[in-house]
């Protein structure tokens, strides 16, 4: 089945996302609204740095239960469900339910899915920057910066969905430790590298693409309408720049970021049944990476 089928056909996960980002705003425009009420009428110079204060502790702190929280939980069935779709070639009949399931089966608790993620995530970073370190030699022989920088940006764009890939490797392959599967998943990608990131380069443009036409579209769209609302000019392009900037990162999270999911996801269970691991490798991560080596010592543990 095709990345945008499967994008299609659990989109019902997408409107969720795009209604927690929603909902931040609107909760952020509405304390704002509030406070600046409060700090005109007591008319105290103070309270303006105290009513900021607030303002952007109480819409962090929203902004990271809904995005952080409850949206990483989310993403975590999403990839259930996109794993099964693949796997089976079917939907379950509710979406929601089947997601939060399969994740509490699986993971228990939801610190028991934080640990696996954030181990397979740190290995990521530790293995990038080791690349990385490669290629700040290479960028120092002339004529080589352009085209380091464009390899490191490639690289970024595979490695930074390796722990979705991983997450749906576990969901796969529900019968052993999800530590287990986790490292097997890394393993299986660094082993596929050059189909992965050649889906991963077709997917970046296309979202970059869009991504771009959207935000003009979406800022000359505010600056019209805040024109005929008779906002002044300058005012009306900050405000203009202030919202597409909101709107735009709850559409990049809940939208952009969610397709590039699916489609490297897809990609990645494509080749990762049919691959016959090659065990050395283990010892060569473990060499770059001590969160991989990490994942390895628990891989024998249930969660």
């Amino acid at each position: 089945m095709k990345a945008n089928d499967v994008y299609r056909k659990t989109i019902k996960f997408v409107w969720l996302k795009l209604a927690l980002g929603g909902c931040a705003i609107l909760f952020s425009i509405v304390l704002g609204l509030i406070l600046l009420g409060i700090t005109a009428l007591s008319r105290n110079e103070a309270m303006i740095g105290f009513s900021l204060m607030i303002w952007l502790g109480g819409s962090a702190g929203v902004v990271g239960v809904t995005q952080y929280y409850i949206g990483y939980l989310l993403k975590a069935g999403h990839i259930a469900v996109v794993t099964h779709l693949v796997k089976t070639g079917s939907l379950p009949e509710d979406q929601f339910g089947y997601g939060k399931q399969v994740v509490k089966e699986k993971f228990a608790t939801a610190a028991a899915y934080f640990a696996v993620d954030r181990l397979v995530a740190g290995a990521v970073r530790q293995i990038n920057g080791t690349l990385n370190i490669v290629g700040s030699f290479l960028e120092k022989i002339p004529g080589m910066e352009t085209l380091v920088s464009l390899a490191k940006a490639f690289v970024d764009i595979a490695l930074g969905n390796l722990d979705e890939c991983c997450m749906a490797y576990t969901f796969y392959h529900a019968e052993q430790s999800s530590f287990k599967s986790a490292a097997d998943g890394v393993v299986i990608y660094f082993q596929n590298w050059k189909i992965i990131l050649k889906d991963a380069l077709k997917t970046a443009v296309i979202a970059v693409i869009i991504s771009g036409i959207a935000w003009f579209l979406l800022m000359f769209g505010i600056i019209g309408i805040l024109s005929v609302l008779g906002v002044p000019g300058i005012l009306g392009l900050l405000a203009a720049l202030v919202l597409t900037v909101m709107i735009m990162m709850i559409v990049k999270s809940s939208i952009m970021d969610s397709y590039t999911m699916v489609c490297m996801v897809c990609s990645y269970l494509r080749v990762a049944p049919s691959t016959e691991i090659t065990f050395d490798l283990y010892d060569k991560l473990c060499k770059l990476s001590s969160k991989f080596k990490s994942l390895l010592q628990k891989a024998g543990e249930t969660v």
